[in-house]
């Protein structure tokens, strides 16, 4: 069974940061990219942070750069996602995502997706 867990979301203030966690659990954990997505109401689901197999290359979507930064850890078999400087357009519910085949700013390239942790980031 194939589990993607996040933890770390809340209610902030503009200007803090927030730390968010994905255990992974039921796959190869070195064998697959990680994605960090998110879902605002109404909007489509959008690309934030990637991080290929071996942790070596990460990728972020323009709106995060600078303030984000993605990493994982295969001992743990978890991914992170720091967000500093933390804005109101920032608030959404965020997913973690495997990607057997490689990193990709697509949502539909992702294989397994865990259940979304809510970020709210007031002004």
């Amino acid at each position: 069974q194939v589990q993607l867990v996040e933890s770390g979301g809340g209610s902030v203030q503009a200007g803090a940061s927030l730390r968010l966690s994905c255990a992974v659990s039921g796959l190869t954990f070195t064998a697959y990219a990680m994605g960090w997505f998110r879902q605002a109401p109404g909007k489509e689901r959008e690309f934030v942070a990637g991080i290929n197999w071996t942790g070596g290359s990460t990728y972020y979507a323009e709106s995060v750069k600078g303030r984000f930064t993605v990493s994982r850890d295969s001992s743990k078999k978890t991914v992170d996602l720091q967000m500093d400087s933390l804005k109101p357009e920032d608030t959404a519910v965020y997913y973690c995502a495997a990607d057997l085949f490689g990193a990709s700013r697509d949502a539909n390239q992702y294989d397994y997706w865990g259940q979304g942790t809510q970020v709210t980031v007031s002004s």
